[in-house]
């Protein structure tokens, strides 16, 4: 069977460095950072101090306040980012096409802020007065429901809960729904809402967030001194589309998605498995996958945490698959400004892992001031780069050893 070729025709995003695509990219090429005091809940209580928040975000641009009041914050972060994304693709949903076009969104945790809320209601209410909306406020596949409702869209209907590869792993799947024939267009991507209390506290119990409170360089991948991620929120959602439904209805292209790959380490729940084994299986498939050699690849948007243990990995791995190839391609962490978006975060790399390939800018991995001599690529340090360059990777990874690649083409 022919695969059918997928391009990227829409993109829309809310996150900590802007509430569109627009803002947060010129951010991105300026080498903006979106991290700054943890004020979403009482910091005092935290050894971690900071945070890559989202900020003057109104819902009610979008949909009514009565509506909005049966979301939680990370829906409301997926559906503005979808109709946004929908929008720049100028695709309109008629009834005709609308069981073609199907949605996949993932979320790492879903809506903790609601849980946590009815959880409180509960204790010092009763069971009668816990919203009846509750169980659909909390459950992560809501962002991809209520997005098919809002825009119509009744293709298949899902969501990749796969924690920090959730974006990455959700845009992929989408990409082989259309590959397949089953749909012709999907709306995907990831959505986050986690600066809430227990996710920071769980966080913080498992040493995964940094301590360091300067906003400054408390997200610092790659380099000697960093010590953790910066916890942050959004959504990044993509449009997919089939090449020639796309041209049909002249439809721009951003890109072309021509390759995934999704591996599990089978190691450790937390900790990437030693030389990021798993990770550089899954570098590999989605090369194989576009029918792609690792030589031809220019960009590597890494998964790039700040912590200790995935930046090495990830950059061992890396090394695995490209061999001396690694030393020529460069490789950014984007999260170095927009922190941790967790299962968002893919949504929003493979964003600017595609602008990077049509505007022929890299984005740097700011912060970088002393290099980890263990972590010796190019990872464009502190300054957006200029460079045309033909494919480009996104990594996404995930506690549970789940390991998710994204391959785009320049189109």
């Amino acid at each position: 069977m022919e695969k059918r070729r997928v391009v990227v025709t829409g993109i829309g995003a809310v996150t900590p460095l802007g509430n569109t695509i627009e803002e947060t990219w010129e951010a991105i090429k300026a080498g903006k950072s979106g991290v700054g005091p943890l004020t979403r809940v009482d910091a005092e209580k935290f050894p971690a101090k900071v945070a890559a928040q989202v900020n003057d975000f109104n819902i009610e641009d979008f949909i009514e306040r009565k509506e909005a009041r049966k979301m939680d914050r990370f829906t409301q972060y997926a559906l503005a980012a979808s109709m946004m994304a929908a929008k720049d693709a100028d695709l309109t949903i008629t009834e005709e096409m609308a069981p073609r076009v199907g949605v996949w969104i993932g979320s790492g945790i879903g809506g903790m802020e609601t849980f946590e809320q009815q959880f409180v209601t509960f204790q010092e209410r009763g069971v009668r007065r816990v919203s009846p909306f509750f169980v659909p406020m909390m459950i992560p596949d809501m962002a991809s429901g209520q997005v098919s409702i809002y825009l119509g869209a009744k293709g298949i209907n899902s969501c990749s809960v796969t924690a920090c590869a959730s974006g990455t792993n959700s845009i992929g799947d989408a990409y082989k729904v259309i590959e397949r024939g089953d749909a012709d267009v999907m709306i995907t991507g990831g959505a986050e809402a986690p600066i809430v209390q227990m996710a920071i506290a769980g966080f913080c119990a498992n040493t995964a967030l940094t301590l360091n409170q300067d906003i400054t360089t408390a997200c610092r991948p790659f380099d000697a001194n960093r010590d953790g991620f910066v916890i942050a929120e959004g959504s990044g959602i993509v449009i997919l589309e089939e090449l020639e439904h796309a041209k049909a209805r002249g439809a721009k292209i951003y890109g072309e998605v021509v390759g995934y790959g999704s591996t599990g380490d089978a190691h450790h729940i937390t900790a990437p498995a030693p030389g990021g084994e798993g990770a550089a299986r899954a570098m590999a498939q989605a090369l194989q996958d576009g029918g792609v050699e690792p030589s031809q690849v220019g960009y590597i948007n890494a998964h790039g945490t700040s912590t200790p243990y995935n930046d090495l990995f990830e950059t061992q791995a890396v090394k695995s698959v490209f061999g001396e190839h690694a030393y020529n391609l460069a490789m950014s962490s984007t999260k170095s400004m927009t922190g941790h978006l967790l299962g968002a975060a893919g949504g929003i790399e493979a964003i600017f892992t595609v602008l990077a390939l049509k505007e022929g800018i890299l984005p740097p991995t700011i912060n970088l001031l002393d290099p980890d001599p263990e972590c010796d690529l190019d990872y464009v340090p502190n300054e957006a780069r200029e460079a045309s360059i033909e494919y480009a990777l996104s990594n996404s990874l995930g506690f549970g050893g789940h390991n998710a690649c994204l391959l785009f083409k320049k189109y």
